[in-house]
């Protein structure tokens, strides 16, 4: 009864008459469930209802009113078995607003990618393009590669269905008609994916194992296409006892998918099961669906990146006339069989060892702008992308080949950091998305890096680049019908246990003002966490008065 209170308190602390409905963030785990209605599980606390955003209770108009309403729902007692930290600050006078907890170290799930993308505007600039090269020892001889035919990426991500309206096929297409048109006929040899462009293992310091079969924990590859994973789709058949039906995009032709799922009798339980062992190529997809249930569709990460990439631009180069002789392999940094030169290798290299001759490029691909890729990357929140983007700043100031591009990258974005004000005491970062639990800030630090950007030379980019409340990328379906709708722009994060937003809004009175608030410790089940920190949002975007 003492929460029921408290949620009911909540509910006349802002504007509206609004319930959202959940944005998934593409970082927070997930079951595998059905994609249509389905019995819940029964609540652990039946007796609280889910938090609403609404009531008429006037907008707030004065900047103690404003604090008196936040420190409501931030000190709700729902909330108290989690930990908040809270700090809101005018942008527009320096002045603070609110804060609780913000210099204490929490899990910022997915607001880690502020970071990382912030510090990349900085260092790449908007304008920065990935390239894709295709190498041969030698240009074509009448029409033939004597040898290997090496497609070598350098980390581009936006050869992928995202990047050109949903078409899986395209950007590899793009990159086989560049060979062909290079004048290239036949391989004599093998067609090489090499990844060696970036070096240290393929995923993120401090992932969890059950995070791996999903799209969300796909691996980093130098070689990316179609964000590393396989959209798959599973729906009953036509008969109980019949196979499920399972298709994939792009069709899996470089791993194996084991159909041992059934369908069961109309209304029975979903009972859906997919597993991919750690570096297994086969997923195993079991269990049972009810006829006529609408069926699973859900992303999941593929095992070997380079050679999907390369088995997919081998097809394209097969249906384009051109004959490949050899086999289609993968090399990476590990393997040092790359012919395309390493400087970082080089500088370790005696004066005894001759030169590598350099490869010929017969073809490239360059990626849209950073910019846009910025906005691919936070508005959906794509770890895959971040973790790229982090690896490509390492690469660009690795100090030697003993460091990591990922180790490198950290280092990176701790200097930048060091730049715009955010202390060190306040930080302890382990990879670029935020996947990592070992990941720790305050939000003392994100809001220093939020106004530290807002006076940056790229920050409308910046700006840009974040989802936008009721519109798009994971906040779509929130703070709709609201004053935050179309106003407010902010980093959602989601795992487990924690709850994230960091951004900014401007209030009715038209005050510009910079926020960041981090939910830990508070179960997945409770949609109240999500709840209070929009409410919290939207009292922001509905102020009407000033805050001097």
């Amino acid at each position: 009864m003492h929460k029921r209170l408290s949620i009911i308190l909540v509910f006349a602390l802002v504007l509206g008459a609004f319930s959202f409905a959940t944005a998934q963030d593409p970082q927070r785990p997930r079951t595998v469930e059905p994609t249509g209605p389905f019995t819940a599980p029964q609540s652990v606390t039946p007796e609280v209802p889910p938090l609403r955003i609404g009531s008429a209770r006037p907008a707030p108009r004065t900047a103690v009113e404003l604090k008196s309403r936040i420190e409501e729902i931030a000190r709700q007692p729902a909330l108290e078995p989690g930990f908040f930290a809270v700090k809101i600050v005018s942008l527009d006078t320096g002045l603070l607003i609110y804060e609780q907890s913000a210099n204490k170290f929490v899990r910022p799930a997915s607001n880690m990618k502020l970071y990382t993308v912030a510090a990349a505007f900085d260092r790449l600039a908007p304008d920065y393009h990935f390239m894709t090269s295709v190498y041969a020892k030698e240009k074509p001889d009448d029409g033939k590669i004597k040898g290997d035919l090496i497609v070598y990426g350098r980390g581009d991500p936006s050869l992928a269905a995202r990047f050109n309206n949903g078409d899986y096929f395209k950007g590899i297409n793009d990159l086989a008609g560049r060979i062909v048109a290079a004048g290239v006929k036949r391989v004599k040899g093998d067609l090489v994916g090499d990844e060696s462009y970036f070096n240290g293992a393929p995923l993120g310091s401090g992932w969890e194992w059950e995070d791996l079969q999903w799209g969300y924990g796909a691996q980093v590859s130098a070689l990316t296409i179609n964000d590393n994973a396989i959209d798959l789709t599973v729906k009953p058949g036509e008969q109980v006892g019949a196979a499920a039906v399972i298709t994939s995009g792009p069709p899996a032709t470089f791993m194996t998918i084991a159909n041992r799922a059934t369908t069961g009798p109309r209304g029975s339980k979903s009972d859906l099961q997919l597993y991919r062992g750690l570096g297994g190529n086969t997923l195993e997809v079991s269990g049972s669906l009810p006829l006529g249930d609408s069926g699973f569709i859900g992303s999941v990460a593929i095992p070997d990146p380079a050679l999907a990439f390369a088995t997919m631009l081998r097809d394209a180069l097969v249906k384009r006339g051109v004959k490949i002789d050899g086999r289609v392999r993968t090399i990476d940094a590990r393997s040092a069989a790359s012919i395309v030169p390493n400087p970082l290798m080089a500088q370790t290299q005696t004066t005894n060892v001759p030169p590598q001759p350099m490869p010929v490029e017969i073809a490239s691909l360059q990626s849209p702008p950073f910019s846009l890729i910025a906005a691919h990357t936070l508005k959906p929140s794509q770890n895959l992308y971040t973790e790229i983007i982090l690896r490509t700043l390492g690469k660009l100031n690795s100090v030697g080949p003993s460091q990591t591009n990922e180790e490198a990258g950290l280092i990176v974005v701790r200097n930048f950091l060091r730049q715009a004000g955010a202390s060190e005491s306040d930080l302890a970062l382990n990879d670029g998305s935020g996947l990592s639990r070992n990941d720790m800030i305050t939000a003392n630090a994100t809001v220093q890096l939020l106004t530290f950007m807002s006076k940056h030379r790229y920050f409308a980019q910046f700006r840009d680049a974040l989802p936008i409340a009721g519109v798009d990328g994971t906040l779509r379906t929130r703070m709709k019908g609201t004053p935050a709708e179309g106003n407010l722009r902010a980093k959602t994060g989601s795992l487990s246990s924690v709850a994230s937003l960091s951004g900014y809004v401007t209030t009715a009175a038209g005050e510009h003002l910079v926020f960041s608030m981090m939910l830990n410790n508070y179960p997945d089940a409770a949609a109240l966490r999500r709840d209070s920190i929009d409410a919290i949002a939207v009292l922001l975007a509905s102020f009407s008065g000033k805050t001097q």
